[in-house]
């Protein structure tokens, strides 16, 4: 992966380039973004950058470093047991999956990681056995005589034991350390590491940016490539998903569009609300991943009825096709008196499966919530 490959965010590699060039290189930076803005494709470029720019043996580190193989290039990442590794997961042994993921998915979320790597109903979490790694890798010296880079992705799935052990490291690193910490989420990580690092922000990408990256990538027409462009809303993980057509979707689709129904018919009435109790039930039964996911799936669909209640069809791209159900009916009971404490709600129920709460509690109590929220009627002006 170098910065050629990288689909936009011009500005973020000029800075990179030249910064590094003046020998202005923060030893802790922060690439700050959703993974489909590009954090974790730019950390690999710029750290390819630095481990071939100031080489002594250029051809060679070039060579192994495309190939993510180069000894001084270390990664850490989210990791759980398998039926291969039983315990004491850590990053190494998940290395080889780890390159041929990044080959393939480059802008891959932790869900799609997850599930290449077949856990995808567990959480993946950087702990202090990984922390431990990174300690004794980094006090080594560089093999090649350079810079010895450790990208850290999704960072804030690190545990807090971990970040504690790492803490000093990052702070005083050995000379020629650099570390690149990737996120989604800043204001997961614990804030003594965080405002150690030097951080950069991501912008999402224009759909220009992303109709080039699917032509380039995917071999995809121009036509098709302008209809996911304006769908993915400037990520391109979620125009690779959208191209696919991920069967994720579809589930979640109908889940979504049964709670619902539910919900509406559940106001005053007990044996709907067992009903209701029986779909937290289904969902609790799932992997936490997948709640999270379909978490956000209804963010998203909550959100585009309510820019199809305001008159905003151009910025809808949500296409249902369950029968009987129609969006543009739906619409109406998505509006400015109950948008806000629904996405509210949601979010609160992300966090809560996020810290590993009771996910049967999370999603009957939300479902109760969600009851009151459909119904409450809209101020008129």
């Amino acid at each position: 992966m170098q910065f050629s490959d990288i689909i936009g965010q011009n500005h973020i590699i000029n800075h990179l380039k030249t910064s590094a060039k003046n020998g202005r290189i923060p030893h802790a930076q922060l690439f700050v973004g959703k993974n489909g803005y590009g954090t974790l494709p730019m950390a690999i470029a710029y750290a390819q950058f630095l481990l071939t720019k100031f080489s002594n043996n250029s051809e060679a580190s070039k060579l192994k470093a495309e190939k993510l193989q180069h000894p001084d290039l270390h990664f850490a990442f989210p990791v759980t047991t398998t039926d291969r590794v039983k315990k004491h997961p850590i990053s190494d042994l998940f290395l080889q999956e780890w390159r041929e993921f990044l080959a393939e998915q480059p802008y891959g979320s932790l869900f799609r990681w997850l599930q290449y790597i077949g856990v995808e109903n567990k959480q993946g979490l950087i702990n202090v056995d990984e922390a431990q790694e990174i300690v004794k890798k980094l006090q080594l010296k560089s093999y090649e005589g350079g810079f010895k880079v450790m990208i850290i992705w999704m960072a804030e799935k690190m545990n807090l034991a971990a970040a504690n052990k790492l803490l000093k490291l990052i702070e005083e690193p050995p000379e020629k350390t650099i570390f690149l910490l990737v996120t989604e989420n800043e204001e997961q990580i614990i804030s003594t590491i965080k405002s150690r690092c030097q951080a950069l922000h991501f912008p999402a990408l224009s759909e220009n940016e992303i109709i080039k990256g699917l032509m380039k990538l995917e071999a995809v027409s121009e036509n098709a490539a302008i209809k996911i462009a304006h769908k993915a809303e400037g990520d391109f993980e979620k125009a690779i998903h959208l191209l696919h057509e991920d069967s994720n979707d579809l589930v979640f689709e109908q889940w979504f569009i049964a709670w619902i129904r539910t919900a509406f018919q559940a106001k005053g009435n007990a044996s709907v609300v067992k009903q209701l109790v029986s779909w937290g039930d289904t969902i609790a039964g799932k992997g936490r991943e997948t709640q999270k996911q379909f978490l956000a799936y209804c963010l998203q669909f909550f959100r585009q009825a309510l820019l199809l209640n305001y008159q905003q069809p151009d910025l809808v791209f949500l296409e249902t096709t369950t029968p009987n159900f129609d969006l543009n009916k739906f619409a109406p009971f998505v509006h400015a008196n109950n948008i806000l404490d629904i996405q509210k709600e949601l979010e609160e129920a992300l966090y809560h499966i996020e810290r590993n709460a009771n996910a049967k509690i999370v999603f009957t109590d939300l479902s109760m919530k969600l009851t009151r929220l459909l119904h409450k009627k809209e101020e008129k002006v």
